[in-house]
């Protein structure tokens, strides 16, 4: 089983209309941030009560605190993404404990 050493949950309302622009903006934000910021990637996930949540991974906290002192890696995205955003919940940290989830790769 892969360790996985940190990650956090972040939750939004999207303004009606935006989703599109955001979902774009996030797959950019998350690119950036995997390639310039050591993250490990995320999932980005619609809740049945219309907020949007993204689960994203890091290989641990020194890792998504450092990413988080410096400026956005992606302005423009982070500037889409801030407009269609109706509303930010905080992020919450999670420390795994046990990953049972498969990749779909067949060698899970």
């Amino acid at each position: 089983m892969p360790a996985i050493g940190f990650a956090v949950l972040y939750r939004w309302r999207l303004h009606p209309g935006r989703e599109d622009d955001f979902v774009a903006a996030w797959a950019e934000m998350t690119a950036a941030i995997r390639r310039e910021r050591g993250g490990l990637g995320s999932r980005l996930h619609r809740s049945d009560d219309g907020t949007w949540v993204a689960y994203a991974q890091w290989p641990d906290r020194a890792a998504w605190e450092a990413a988080q002192a410096g400026e956005s890696v992606a302005p423009a995205a982070a500037a889409v993404m801030g407009a269609a955003i109706a509303e930010r919940f905080p992020a919450i940290p999670l420390e795994p404990l046990a990953d049972l989830l498969s990749t779909g790769g067949g060698d899970d």
